[in-house]
């Protein structure tokens, strides 16, 4: 570290180094394991050992000293031959790494002064090291990495408050200098017009060519108009001049900010790594484990935050997904798995491949625990694709561990994966092939501070969302939307997608009247595709993004704040909390019209509920209540009309009566016991036609009970409109 330093403490001193030795030292120790008796590695052990004792010595922290000390007579006695150090070595050893990260950053270290003492005792103790010692490979055959306690590049040390204002400062300063180009858009309309001007003037000289004077005047203004055009054109060349020269400061000022946050991926390998050897150790397998890309540059937030999650992925990996060595050699693999994690930069985008050549997701397996825990039905579990399946591995408590153990088996790890993933503003993917391993991909933005959005408008408010989230942008005519069940579509790509207005899950005024067209913005979530209505698009481009002051709480739908080209400031979209909403808007039965027209006369006051399990049932009886006038509602099973009937107001209900979850007839019992229900009359539509079955849905309280053949004579249609007291339509 350059520069002045007497404003740090020697403990932060110390602290800065500690966390540079004590990686060097975990990282030497696990690549020991693998190559053991390497002199490169000793070499380095001994002296990131060495350092630590003489800089814990400066500083008076006795307990480190004790400890580096025996760590590096550990390391002297295997230079010299006199001991070999096997796991159970290197598994003290890295506890001891464990142990001086502790002391550096721990406000009492004589809190832990006990642990010290077992640690020294325990370091001197003899091990599986053998008095023979073990021939070390030739220097040039080592393929450790050379480690450096110092980097070579200079470095400052930056407090992340004044940081962060300099990158917002520099993103503003990059929005702001794209403001430059509607000036210099204004100055060339100005252009074009003094060129007209100066053509009419051109034809008034022609057509007053009698009149000596006018004409010498007009000649006189013409010259000076001209004159003042070529003025404008140079003035406009100086401007474009100016709007480059401006546009890379601003472009260079963010980068070099930028790059003031960026770390390597390198910097949390060493973490990765030990977490691998220990949970290999843990579980008695072998691993082998790789890491490419380690200098990909990416932000210091967004490195902390996928820190913790790609340890759940590589603890994973190893848990469920590489075998045992004797299974891997039965299956014809070799002993050792496979794990490796790779970061790149891809169109603009962070990307993070973790794979593995385990054994896979046995689909088979997947679906019958995703049955069994009463996610779906069987009937429907057997219609998922593999790839609908995979995605139940990320849900809250499930686990495909039978028994619980120390490293899993509780349901928690993917599902803490996916949520600090979304939280970062990216995507997590998951393939895998039956015996022949897993992968996860994750795509993340490169910073958390600038980032590539569409923007749109939503009731005359401006909104952006990540580009990385957004399908398609389309046009749909108004003529083109289909309603089934008070549900929207559009037809995509042979498809139907389900539209929502933006506004209404939004909670602004939805207006649609008089457009012929919408615009629709497709987004897609593991639930399928949605398409989402908006007033119109504004464009694409890089936004600053600034967090939502912390009183505010969190807000629904809504991630961060951002600013406009012009610096107005709008709102950045949460997308999954927004596709949640509107989840939530069409399982209750709200979502918004589109550019809907009315079927028949207003009946405010007259709404219908219509329950059956079969969509065919349910949008035959809809359309024909819809055609009269009715406003309906449906409901697909007796529990759901059930939780309806409570929190809505439903002029008359009409149910089917064999259905799942509750039957028509305990729906009916249920209405006609409650107090503020009970004269809500209820009409039952059955292919049961039988007197007894009859009488039975009489006797739990129908008013009416009728045959599905009944549609044909308008039989419902009399039935709603007697127990309703209209007369019935011709």
């Amino acid at each position: 570290m350059n520069g002045d330093l007497s404003s740090f403490s020697m403990r932060e001193l110390f602290l800065a180094e500690s966390e540079t030795q004590c990686r060097i030292l975990s990282d030497c120790l696990v690549a020991l394991e693998i190559r053991p008796g390497d002199p490169l590695l000793l070499e380095s052990l001994m002296r990131a050992a060495h350092s630590l004792k003489g800089a814990a010595r400066i500083i008076e922290l006795e307990g480190a000293v004790l400890v580096a000390h025996a760590m590096e007579d550990a390391f002297v006695a295997a230079q010299k031959g006199e001991v070999v150090l096997g796991s159970s070595a290197i598994d003290r050893l890295l506890r001891g790494v464990d142990l001086l990260s502790r002391l550096a950053s721990a406000e009492s270290p004589a809190e832990i002064q006990d642990e010290v003492e077992v640690f020294v005792a325990g370091a001197a103790a003899p091990d599986e090291a053998s008095a023979a010692p073990v021939a070390a490979a030739p220097a040039a055959e080592s393929a450790a990495p050379t480690v450096k306690a110092e980097d070579d590049s200079r470095s400052l040390r930056v407090a992340a408050e004044s940081l962060d204002q300099l990158l917002g400062s520099a993103g503003e300063s990059l929005v702001a200098s794209r403001r430059i180009c509607a000036f210099s858009n204004d100055f060339w309309r100005l252009h074009r017009h003094q060129r007209k001007t100066a053509a009419t003037l051109e034809n008034t000289i022609a057509s007053a060519s009698g009149g000596g004077d006018v004409t010498s005047s007009l000649q006189q203004l013409q010259t000076m108009i001209e004159s003042g055009d070529r003025l404008v054109l140079t003035g406009l060349a100086e401007f474009e001049r100016f709007e480059r020269n401006a546009a890379q400061l601003s472009q260079r000022l963010y980068g070099q900010a930028l790059a003031c946050r960026m770390r390597p991926f390198g910097a949390i390998v060493s973490s990765l790594r030990r977490a691998a050897r220990d949970t290999a150790r843990c579980l008695g397998r072998e691993v082998s484990f790789e890491v490419r890309g380690e200098g990909t540059d990416v932000d210091r937030d967004l490195l902390d935050s996928i820190e913790s999650p790609l340890l759940h992925l590589v603890r994973n990996a190893i848990d469920h997904g590489i075998e045992s060595p004797q299974e891997r050699t039965a299956a014809g693999k070799p002993a050792a798995g496979r794990l490796v994690i790779e970061a790149s930069h891809s169109a603009g985008f962070l990307v993070i491949r973790v794979s593995d050549d385990g054994r896979g997701v046995d689909p088979a397996d997947l679906r019958s625990r995703v049955v069994a825990k009463g996610l779906t039905d069987a009937g429907t579990a057997e219609k998922l694709a593999v790839g609908e399946l995979l995605e139940f591995l990320f849900l809250p408590g499930f686990s495909l561990r039978s028994e619980v153990t120390e490293i899993s088996g509780r349901g928690v790890g993917l599902d803490v994966v996916q949520s600090a993933v979304r939280e970062s503003r990216g995507t997590v993917r998951i393939s895998s092939e039956p015996g022949q391993g897993t992968a996860f991909l994750l795509q993340l933005p490169i910073s958390l501070s600038v980032m590539k959005a569409l923007v749109f408008e939503i009731a005359g408010e401006p909104y952006a969302i990540p580009l990385a989230r957004v399908d398609r942008v389309l046009r749909v005519l108004a003529g083109d939307i289909e309603s089934i069940e008070g549900a929207q579509y559009i037809h995509i790509d042979q498809s139907r997608v389900g539209i929502v207005d933006g506004a209404a899950v939004l909670g602004r005024p939805v207006d649609r009247d008089g457009h012929e067209e919408v615009n629709v913005l497709l987004l897609s979530s593991a639930d399928g595709h949605f398409g989402i209505v908006v007033s119109r698009f504004i464009g694409e481009g890089e936004i600053v993004v600034q967090p939502l002051d912390k009183r505010l709480g969190r807000v629904r739908d809504i991630a961060a704040t951002a600013l406009t080209e012009d610096g107005s400031p709008m709102l950045l979209v949460d997308v999954e909390d927004f596709l949640l909403s509107v989840r939530r808007l069409a399982a209750g039965g709200q979502i918004h019209g589109i550019a809907a027209k009315s079927a028949g006369p207003e009946k405010a006051a007259r709404q219908i509920l219509v329950v059956d399990d079969s969509l065919t049932v349910r949008e035959l009886e809809r359309k024909l209540l819809s055609s009269l006038g009715y406003a309906v509602e449906v409901a697909v099973d007796g529990m759901d009309a059930w939780n309806a009937a409570r929190t809505g107001r439903f002029a008359a209900v009409v149910t089917d009566v064999d259905m799942p979850r509750m039957d028509g007839i305990e729906l009916t019992r249920l209405i006609k016991n409650d107090a503020r229900l009970r004269d809500t009359p209820v009409i039952i539509v059955s292919y049961k036609d039988r007197e007894e079955d009859r009488l039975r849905g009489l006797d739990a309280g129908a008013d009416y009970y009728l045959t599905k053949g009944s549609f044909q004579d308008e039989g419902l249609a009399r039935a709603v409109a007697d127990v309703l007291g209209e007369e019935s339509t011709p």
